[in-house]
């Protein structure tokens, strides 16, 4: 029997953790079972029980990852409002809507999100919470805080824009409600 040491366990975990990310978000959470994550993670189904309890265990170790690597990428941003200029305009393109496995957990998985378990709950409301402490900050540096009701709405408008242009068939329409998400966007951080 071969032994692994605790980082290559560490690695592997991981490696099952972002391949599952893409792929809910590509498919959905109920879109894929346990067989066709561990193959996107190049491992047998027997493997998964190694890392987590239960495909639950999983999605909730999913959307902590996700979330957390989404608001270390507001870092390569420019400081301050330019910064979520940028970000909205990003998030809002159609190249972002166009590539949801690869995109925002939050625009590609909310509503199941809504119907999962506590677990994967208090993990999405974490970095949630993180990312509009992150919004919020750069609306209003010295006073986070106060920012707070203006960064809950700009989250929500681009999250929802986002949703709305992935569901529409006519690309002209879906790229017209990207083009006014954009210009929303912009009044929350002016």
């Amino acid at each position: 029997m071969v032994r692994y040491t605790k980082e290559h366990k560490q690695v592997t975990r991981q490696r099952i953790i972002e391949k599952a990310g893409h792929r809910f978000k590509q498919d959905g959470l109920d879109g894929s079972g346990i067989s066709t994550l561990m193959s996107d993670a190049g491992l047998t189904n027997g493997a998964f029980y190694a890392h987590f309890e239960s495909k639950d265990d999983l999605v909730a170790h999913v959307v902590t990852d996700q979330l957390r690597t989404q608001i270390a990428s507001y870092g390569t941003l420019r400081p301050g409002r330019p910064g979520l200029e940028d970000l909205v305009r990003q998030y809002l393109s159609p190249e972002h809507r166009d590539d949801p496995g690869d995109g925002c957990p939050s625009a590609a998985l909310l509503d199941e999100i809504g119907r999962c378990g506590d677990g994967t709950k208090q993990a999405y409301t974490d970095g949630a919470r993180a990312i509009l402490e992150e919004i919020a900050a750069r609306l209003s540096p010295g006073d986070p805080q106060s920012a707070r009701g203006t960064a809950i709405g700009l989250y929500t408008m681009m999250v929802g824009t986002l949703q709305l242009s992935r569901a529409l068939s006519e690309r002209k329409f879906a790229d017209e409600v990207l083009e006014q998400g954009i210009e929303n966007g912009l009044t929350f951080i002016r």
